[in-house]
């Protein structure tokens, strides 16, 4: 890892067992992409775990396209959402209960939701949208994930997460089906994943990879590769506000307007402000549309 830029996702090999890996940390990716939120410490903290998570699923998920992990349910939280992009770009927002600020230090995660699920959606370039349903079976999102992963992958999956609100980290454990003929070796995924569950959050946020992966498995032969770096970015555009207008309707466009005289989309990810007014909706809907229909 980068000491000037600490913001980066290591993937690993074990050469001598079949098991692959990823690490990351975030630091400016989650002061970024919470800058605009004024959000509570605890909340930030909650935010930097969904932010780990959707960074090391995606790079072993290895697709082109985005990858949305949302919590919603009836809580003091009832609504967390976190996209990751396979160019390891991220953005996420925390919704709260209405009422004065809550506490949410000391709390689980089923308990923040509230008789909620989580949702994995992938919505690739090209093919299919994908939905899971990931129950909040833990008390932790980094327990809920691995339970769900027991569930619908054949390949023992298992993470761990860390995040202090300023700071957060992680690190993702998969065994794969055996190699160059060689058997299974059921003791090694047992020592690694023991091993995996003694990193701290300081050893994650101060040390860099390699030196993490060497205290955490230096009985094993570990190979790292180059990292890769991620960071907080909107994907919210002008443009991408006007095909919301557009999905609204004329009338309906038209009518906001005249409440409001000038119609302004905040974007809730970054804060970005669109602002549209009489000339961009008759850009919009042009007089030859009202003939076509």
């Amino acid at each position: 890892m980068n000491p000037s830029n600490p913001d980066q996702i290591h993937r690993f090999v074990f050469d001598d067992c079949d098991i692959r890996g990823e690490i990351v940390t975030l630091d400016a990716t989650l002061q970024d992409a919470t800058a605009h939120q004024h959000l509570p410490i605890e909340a930030q903290a909650l935010l930097g775990e969904f932010f780990t998570a959707v960074s090391l699923m995606i790079e072993i998920l290895k697709f082109s396209g985005t990858l949305t992990l949302q919590a919603r349910g009836a809580g003091t939280v009832p609504l967390v959402m976190v996209e990751a992009t396979d160019a390891r770009t991220l953005r996420g927002i925390i919704k709260f209960a209405d009422g004065p600020m809550p506490t949410l230090k000391g709390l689980t995660l089923p308990q923040l939701i509230g008789n909620g699920v989580l949702t994995l959606t992938l919505d690739p370039t090209q093919g299919q949208r994908y939905q899971g349903i990931v129950a909040l079976e833990g008390d932790t999102l980094a327990d809920c994930l691995t339970a769900y992963f027991a569930r619908s992958e054949q390949l023992p999956t298992r993470l761990w997460i860390h995040s202090d609100g300023r700071r957060a980290g992680g690190l993702l454990l998969q065994a794969m089906p055996p190699s160059n003929g060689r058997a299974p070796r059921a003791d090694a995924w047992e020592t690694a994943e023991h091993l995996a569950g003694t990193v701290t959050a300081e050893e994650l946020f101060e040390l860099d990879h390699a030196t993490v992966l060497v205290r955490l498995f230096n009985e094993f032969d570990v190979r790292l590769f180059p990292p890769q770096e991620v960071g907080f970015k909107c994907q919210c555009s002008r443009e991408r506000s006007l095909r919301a207008l557009t999905a609204l309707g004329r009338s309906d466009a038209y009518a906001l307007l005249n409440e409001r005289d000038i119609i302004d989309i905040n974007c809730e990810f970054c804060g970005a402000e669109y602002r549209f007014g009489q000339q961009d909706l008759d850009d919009l809907f042009p007089p030859e549309e009202q003939r076509l229909h």
